[in-house]
């Protein structure tokens, strides 16, 4: 089998989880072994780098994003928290085993006694209102992550989470060295660079591995490739005032 990721064009043999990659840029074709969650990081690479060269990122990282266009944001990140819990939802109830259980009831905690409280805290401080229409691309974000745990497996679900986890860990990491003078950016930002969060990103990861099957590869790059797709319109909706009252720029 012919993979192309990040080694360029690989050939693989394939091992119960994960595939062994023979890297034609060793002089000696050695094999390495590369797991589930690297392929479909490594057949993903193109749409991960746009999403993680966006301007909505870019903009942070300058510390240039304007105001409104981050409470426009906030906003509908804010809305999708409760999509966010019927996904956690899907993944707790079919998970394959009660340690994976136990780990999802965990992040189903966070997000209804975390994740609410703060985005209701900080729509109060900062005066934002909820928003009466949102774009498209918000709508089509909170319906394609919903569908695709509502109708898919585990994997798919755990995949799906994957993909917005490591995304969001990757980029607010980087993120979090620069110099960001709104504080109430720079708290969003460090929420999604905090060990905890990291450990988070990395146990979805490792679940891919664990669970995922070397056949399920091109299902799963798929998906990650659809929910950044996704991801990368939501980011740039918050650019979008059309549908937006209140947010004025």
């Amino acid at each position: 089998l012919i993979v192309k990721g990040r080694w360029g064009l690989v050939e693989t043999s394939r091992s119960s989880k994960g595939a062994r990659i023979r890297d034609r840029s060793h002089p000696r074709y050695g094999y390495i072994n590369v797991q589930l969650s690297d392929q479909i990081l490594g057949e993903n690479e193109k749409v991960l780098q746009e999403m993680l060269t966006h301007r909505f990122i870019g903009d942070i990282k300058r510390d240039c994003l304007p105001v409104a266009v981050f409470h426009r944001y906030l906003a509908y990140e804010g809305a999708f928290v409760e999509t966010a819990i019927s996904i956690c939802s899907y993944a707790t109830a079919r998970a394959p085993d009660i340690e994976s259980q136990r780990w999802l009831i965990g992040v189903l905690g966070a997000l209804a006694n975390t994740q609410i409280p703060y985005f209701e805290a900080a729509f109060v401080r900062l005066g934002i209102p909820p928003p009466s229409d949102v774009p498209e691309a918000v709508s089509d974000f909170d319906r394609g992550m919903l569908q695709l745990s509502r109708d898919g497996t585990f994997i798919d679900t755990v995949t799906a989470m994957f993909t917005a986890e490591w995304m969001y860990w990757t980029w607010c990491d980087a993120a979090s060295t620069c110099k960001i003078t709104d504080p109430n950016l720079k708290e969003w930002i460090d929420l999604h660079a905090t060990p905890e969060f990291e450990a988070q990103a990395n146990w979805l990861k490792d679940a891919i591995d664990t669970f995922g099957e070397t056949s399920d590869v091109e299902r799963l790059s798929a998906i990650f490739h659809s929910v950044i797709q996704l991801e990368i319109a939501f980011h740039s909706a918050a650019y979008d005032g059309e549908c937006s009252q209140g947010y004025d720029l």
